[in-house]
């Protein structure tokens, strides 16, 4: 908190310290130099806060340094709300959140993060490569901000601390964190749960001192939040395959030359796959961490679990556009 402090008064300062910033840098780079900032709350070796740092190191390669990065990770900046406001105004450059916190104010991520709609990480990215990753990016013009990338992340699944899910009447009565989106909440409910809004930073505390019993997200955010130290059950329901998206402030994005702005646009959609190549490695290795650690990991009876959230999907697909890309999306599985 004290870091987002010093960062946002040191925004707000920077007019005011405008001219003595200009003359230090009359001496120090050149006149058009840049340090773009970006905020991430997973930790320093989470494969998307090491994607956007190889962002930034092929940035100041190919600028001969003129443009650079600077990575706050780990929630240093605030949650991921806080981040999405932030960069529509212009205080933080980029922001990486996982889409279920922008289905209330883009639309189009609602089709992305709706239960059963990707058979598996490999449909997922064929869609997203084949034309509906770009389509949900041009939906956050609309709002002062740029959609940069579009980068996966697993299955999610469900954790909790009292017993395994096998069917969706094992849910029944448990209160499980979600995040702030309405699909989440909606989903939770069909299943029987009780679902509790919260961020993931508090998601730890609430399951130790048994404000909730559990969560849902994917297995490398299941480890790396220590989330196994409280919650020993494991159910690979898969109920969802929500990616996260790499947004850029509409305002830092036009105060670059229509050459950065291509190579800021060019590099980040590489880095997709450095991404990619990261996540599946340190997914399979959080796997193994948390089983050896004494989590019990059980399957789901997948077809109970469809028919269950079958209701929601029908009910968004009454909404004409979010129906289209969902047509799109199922001609790549």
């Amino acid at each position: 908190m004290s870091t987002r402090r010093a960062f946002i008064g040191a925004a707000l300062s920077g007019a005011a310290l405008a001219p003595w910033a200009r003359a230090i840098a009359d001496v120090a780079a050149p006149a058009d130099a840049r340090l773009l900032t970006a905020s991430d709350v997973h930790i320093a070796d989470y494969p998307t806060v090491q994607a956007v740092r190889w962002i930034g190191e092929q940035l100041e390669r190919q600028t001969g340094g003129r443009l650079r990065l600077r990575m706050y990770h780990s929630g240093q900046l605030g949650r991921e709300s806080e981040a999405i406001d932030m960069a529509r105004f212009g205080a933080i450059d980029l922001t990486r959140v996982y889409s279920g916190a922008l289905n209330n104010a883009f639309p189009l991520t609602r089709a992305l993060c709706l239960p059963y709609v990707f058979e598996s990480v490999a449909h997922l990215r064929r869609a997203l490569d084949g034309g509906v990753g770009e389509q949900v990016l041009r939906g956050f013009q609309a709002r002062d901000l740029v959609g940069l990338a579009i980068y996966d992340s697993g299955a999610r699944c469900f954790y909790n601390t009292k017993r395994p899910l096998r069917t969706p009447t094992d849910l029944h009565g448990l209160k499980l964190r979600v995040a702030g989106s309405d699909i989440f909440i909606q989903l939770m409910r069909l299943l029987g749960a009780n679902p509790t809004p919260m961020s993931l930073g508090e998601t730890f505390s609430a399951m130790e001192t048994h404000m909730i019993d559990g969560a849902e997200n994917n297995m490398r955010s299941f480890q790396s939040s220590r989330h196994f130290e409280a919650a020993r059950y494991w159910s690979q329901s898969e109920h969802s395959y929500a990616p996260d998206v790499l947004l850029m402030s509409r305002r830092s994005f036009q105060a670059l030359s229509a050459a950065d702005r291509s190579l800021v646009v060019d590099t980040a959609r590489a880095s997709v796959t450095v991404m990619r190549r990261l996540w599946d490695a340190s997914e399979d290795a959080a796997r193994k961490a948390v089983i050896a650690h004494g989590v019990r990991v059980n399957a789901v009876d997948l077809d109970a679990f469809r028919r269950a959230a079958a209701p929601l999907l029908t009910e968004y697909r009454k909404q004409p556009a979010i129906d289209a890309l969902l047509r799109r999306i199922r001609d790549f599985a």
